[in-house]
């Protein structure tokens, strides 16, 4: 039985419908990532996951049970990390976390949690007066205090400097490994990348693509460069293989595209063209499609609100 399983879920807001009949599910003991752009539909769809809000069509199973019905089972078996807010800004940390302490059956005990998630200099620091990071952090621990078997993760990096996003990437990993279903939401397409088992993208409230990072990014190959803007990009694509593409955007920044991996003769035959006009090509790389090209080229590089 999946952690979560999502079957034609609608939902509206007056003449908004903010999910579209969407259906997808997440496995136990893996790394979910829900991804989409602002008003896509991912946080409405991931608070009636976690039985804040009733869909208006479709049906929700968390680890089996009815989110909303089941509310009362399933608490106990399931961790929220919520991106901002929730608690007292006066409290210190370790206070807070000895509250949570009492609420479960077999809680982490207090040290040990503050931890593994790096706080134990600044337990008796109040929240307010905590980092961005920090906060984060906490909220992190709140959440996994009860040893849930699924956790939602709301952005669960922001704010954090490079060496907390690791250490907090490691504690993910370390999740997955003891069995804890993981439901992430985030706008950082490394991080999901690096985490993920399977990702989910979702646009205007439906599914637009769903599949391990892998098999989202396939097996492409990019060469880029940047050089003068304006490039005859049709005379560039006559010079090179087969079924290759080429495309400049922004201006002056062109990228190639391979099925397959770059190869020494399809790299020859860029500078070549580049040396019989005179452009001397800079930043010259080679590059695999990332998760974040695929995520633009399915919903659009327009800011959304």
């Amino acid at each position: 039985m999946p952690a979560v399983e999502i079957s034609g879920l609608v939902k509206r807001y007056g003449q908004t419908t903010a999910v579209d009949g969407l259906t997808l599910s997440a496995a136990r003991g893996a790394v979910t990532g829900i991804l989409g752009p602002n008003g896509a539909g991912k946080t409405t769809t991931v608070e009636i996951c976690e039985g804040y809000r009733r869909p208006d069509q479709g049906t929700v199973r968390v680890l089996g049970l009815d989110p909303v019905h089941d509310a009362k089972a399933l608490r106990p078996r399931v961790g929220v990390m919520l991106q901002s807010g929730g608690i007292p800004p006066s409290v210190p940390a370790a206070d807070y976390l000895h509250l949570l302490n009492r609420f479960h059956a077999h809680p982490i005990e207090v040290p040990a949690l503050l931890d593994l998630v790096g706080l134990t200099t600044v337990a008796r620091t109040a929240y307010k007066r905590l980092s961005g990071g920090q906060q984060q952090r906490l909220s992190l621990a709140a959440a996994i205090i009860g040893r849930p078997e699924l956790v939602f993760l709301d952005e669960p990096t922001a704010g954090m400097d490079p060496q907390a996003r690791h250490a907090t990437w490691e504690l993910i990993g370390k999740m997955r490994a003891a069995g804890v279903g993981i439901i992430l939401t985030t706008h950082f397409m490394e991080e999901a990348e690096r985490l993920c088992d399977h990702v989910a993208i979702i646009d205007h409230g439906q599914l637009v693509a769903a599949g391990t990072p892998g098999q989202l990014t396939g097996t492409v190959g990019q060469l880029r460069f940047r050089a003068e803007a304006g490039l005859d990009i049709d005379s560039l694509l006559a010079a090179l293989p087969p079924a290759s593409l080429a495309k400049e955007s922004p201006a002056g920044h062109y990228v190639i595209e391979v099925p397959g991996t770059v190869d020494p003769m399809l790299l020859a035959a860029v500078t070549a063209w580049c040396a019989e006009r005179g452009v001397l090509a800079n930043s010259l790389r080679i590059e695999s499609r990332t998760l974040e090209d695929v995520f633009l080229e399915l919903t659009g590089k327009e800011l959304r609100p």
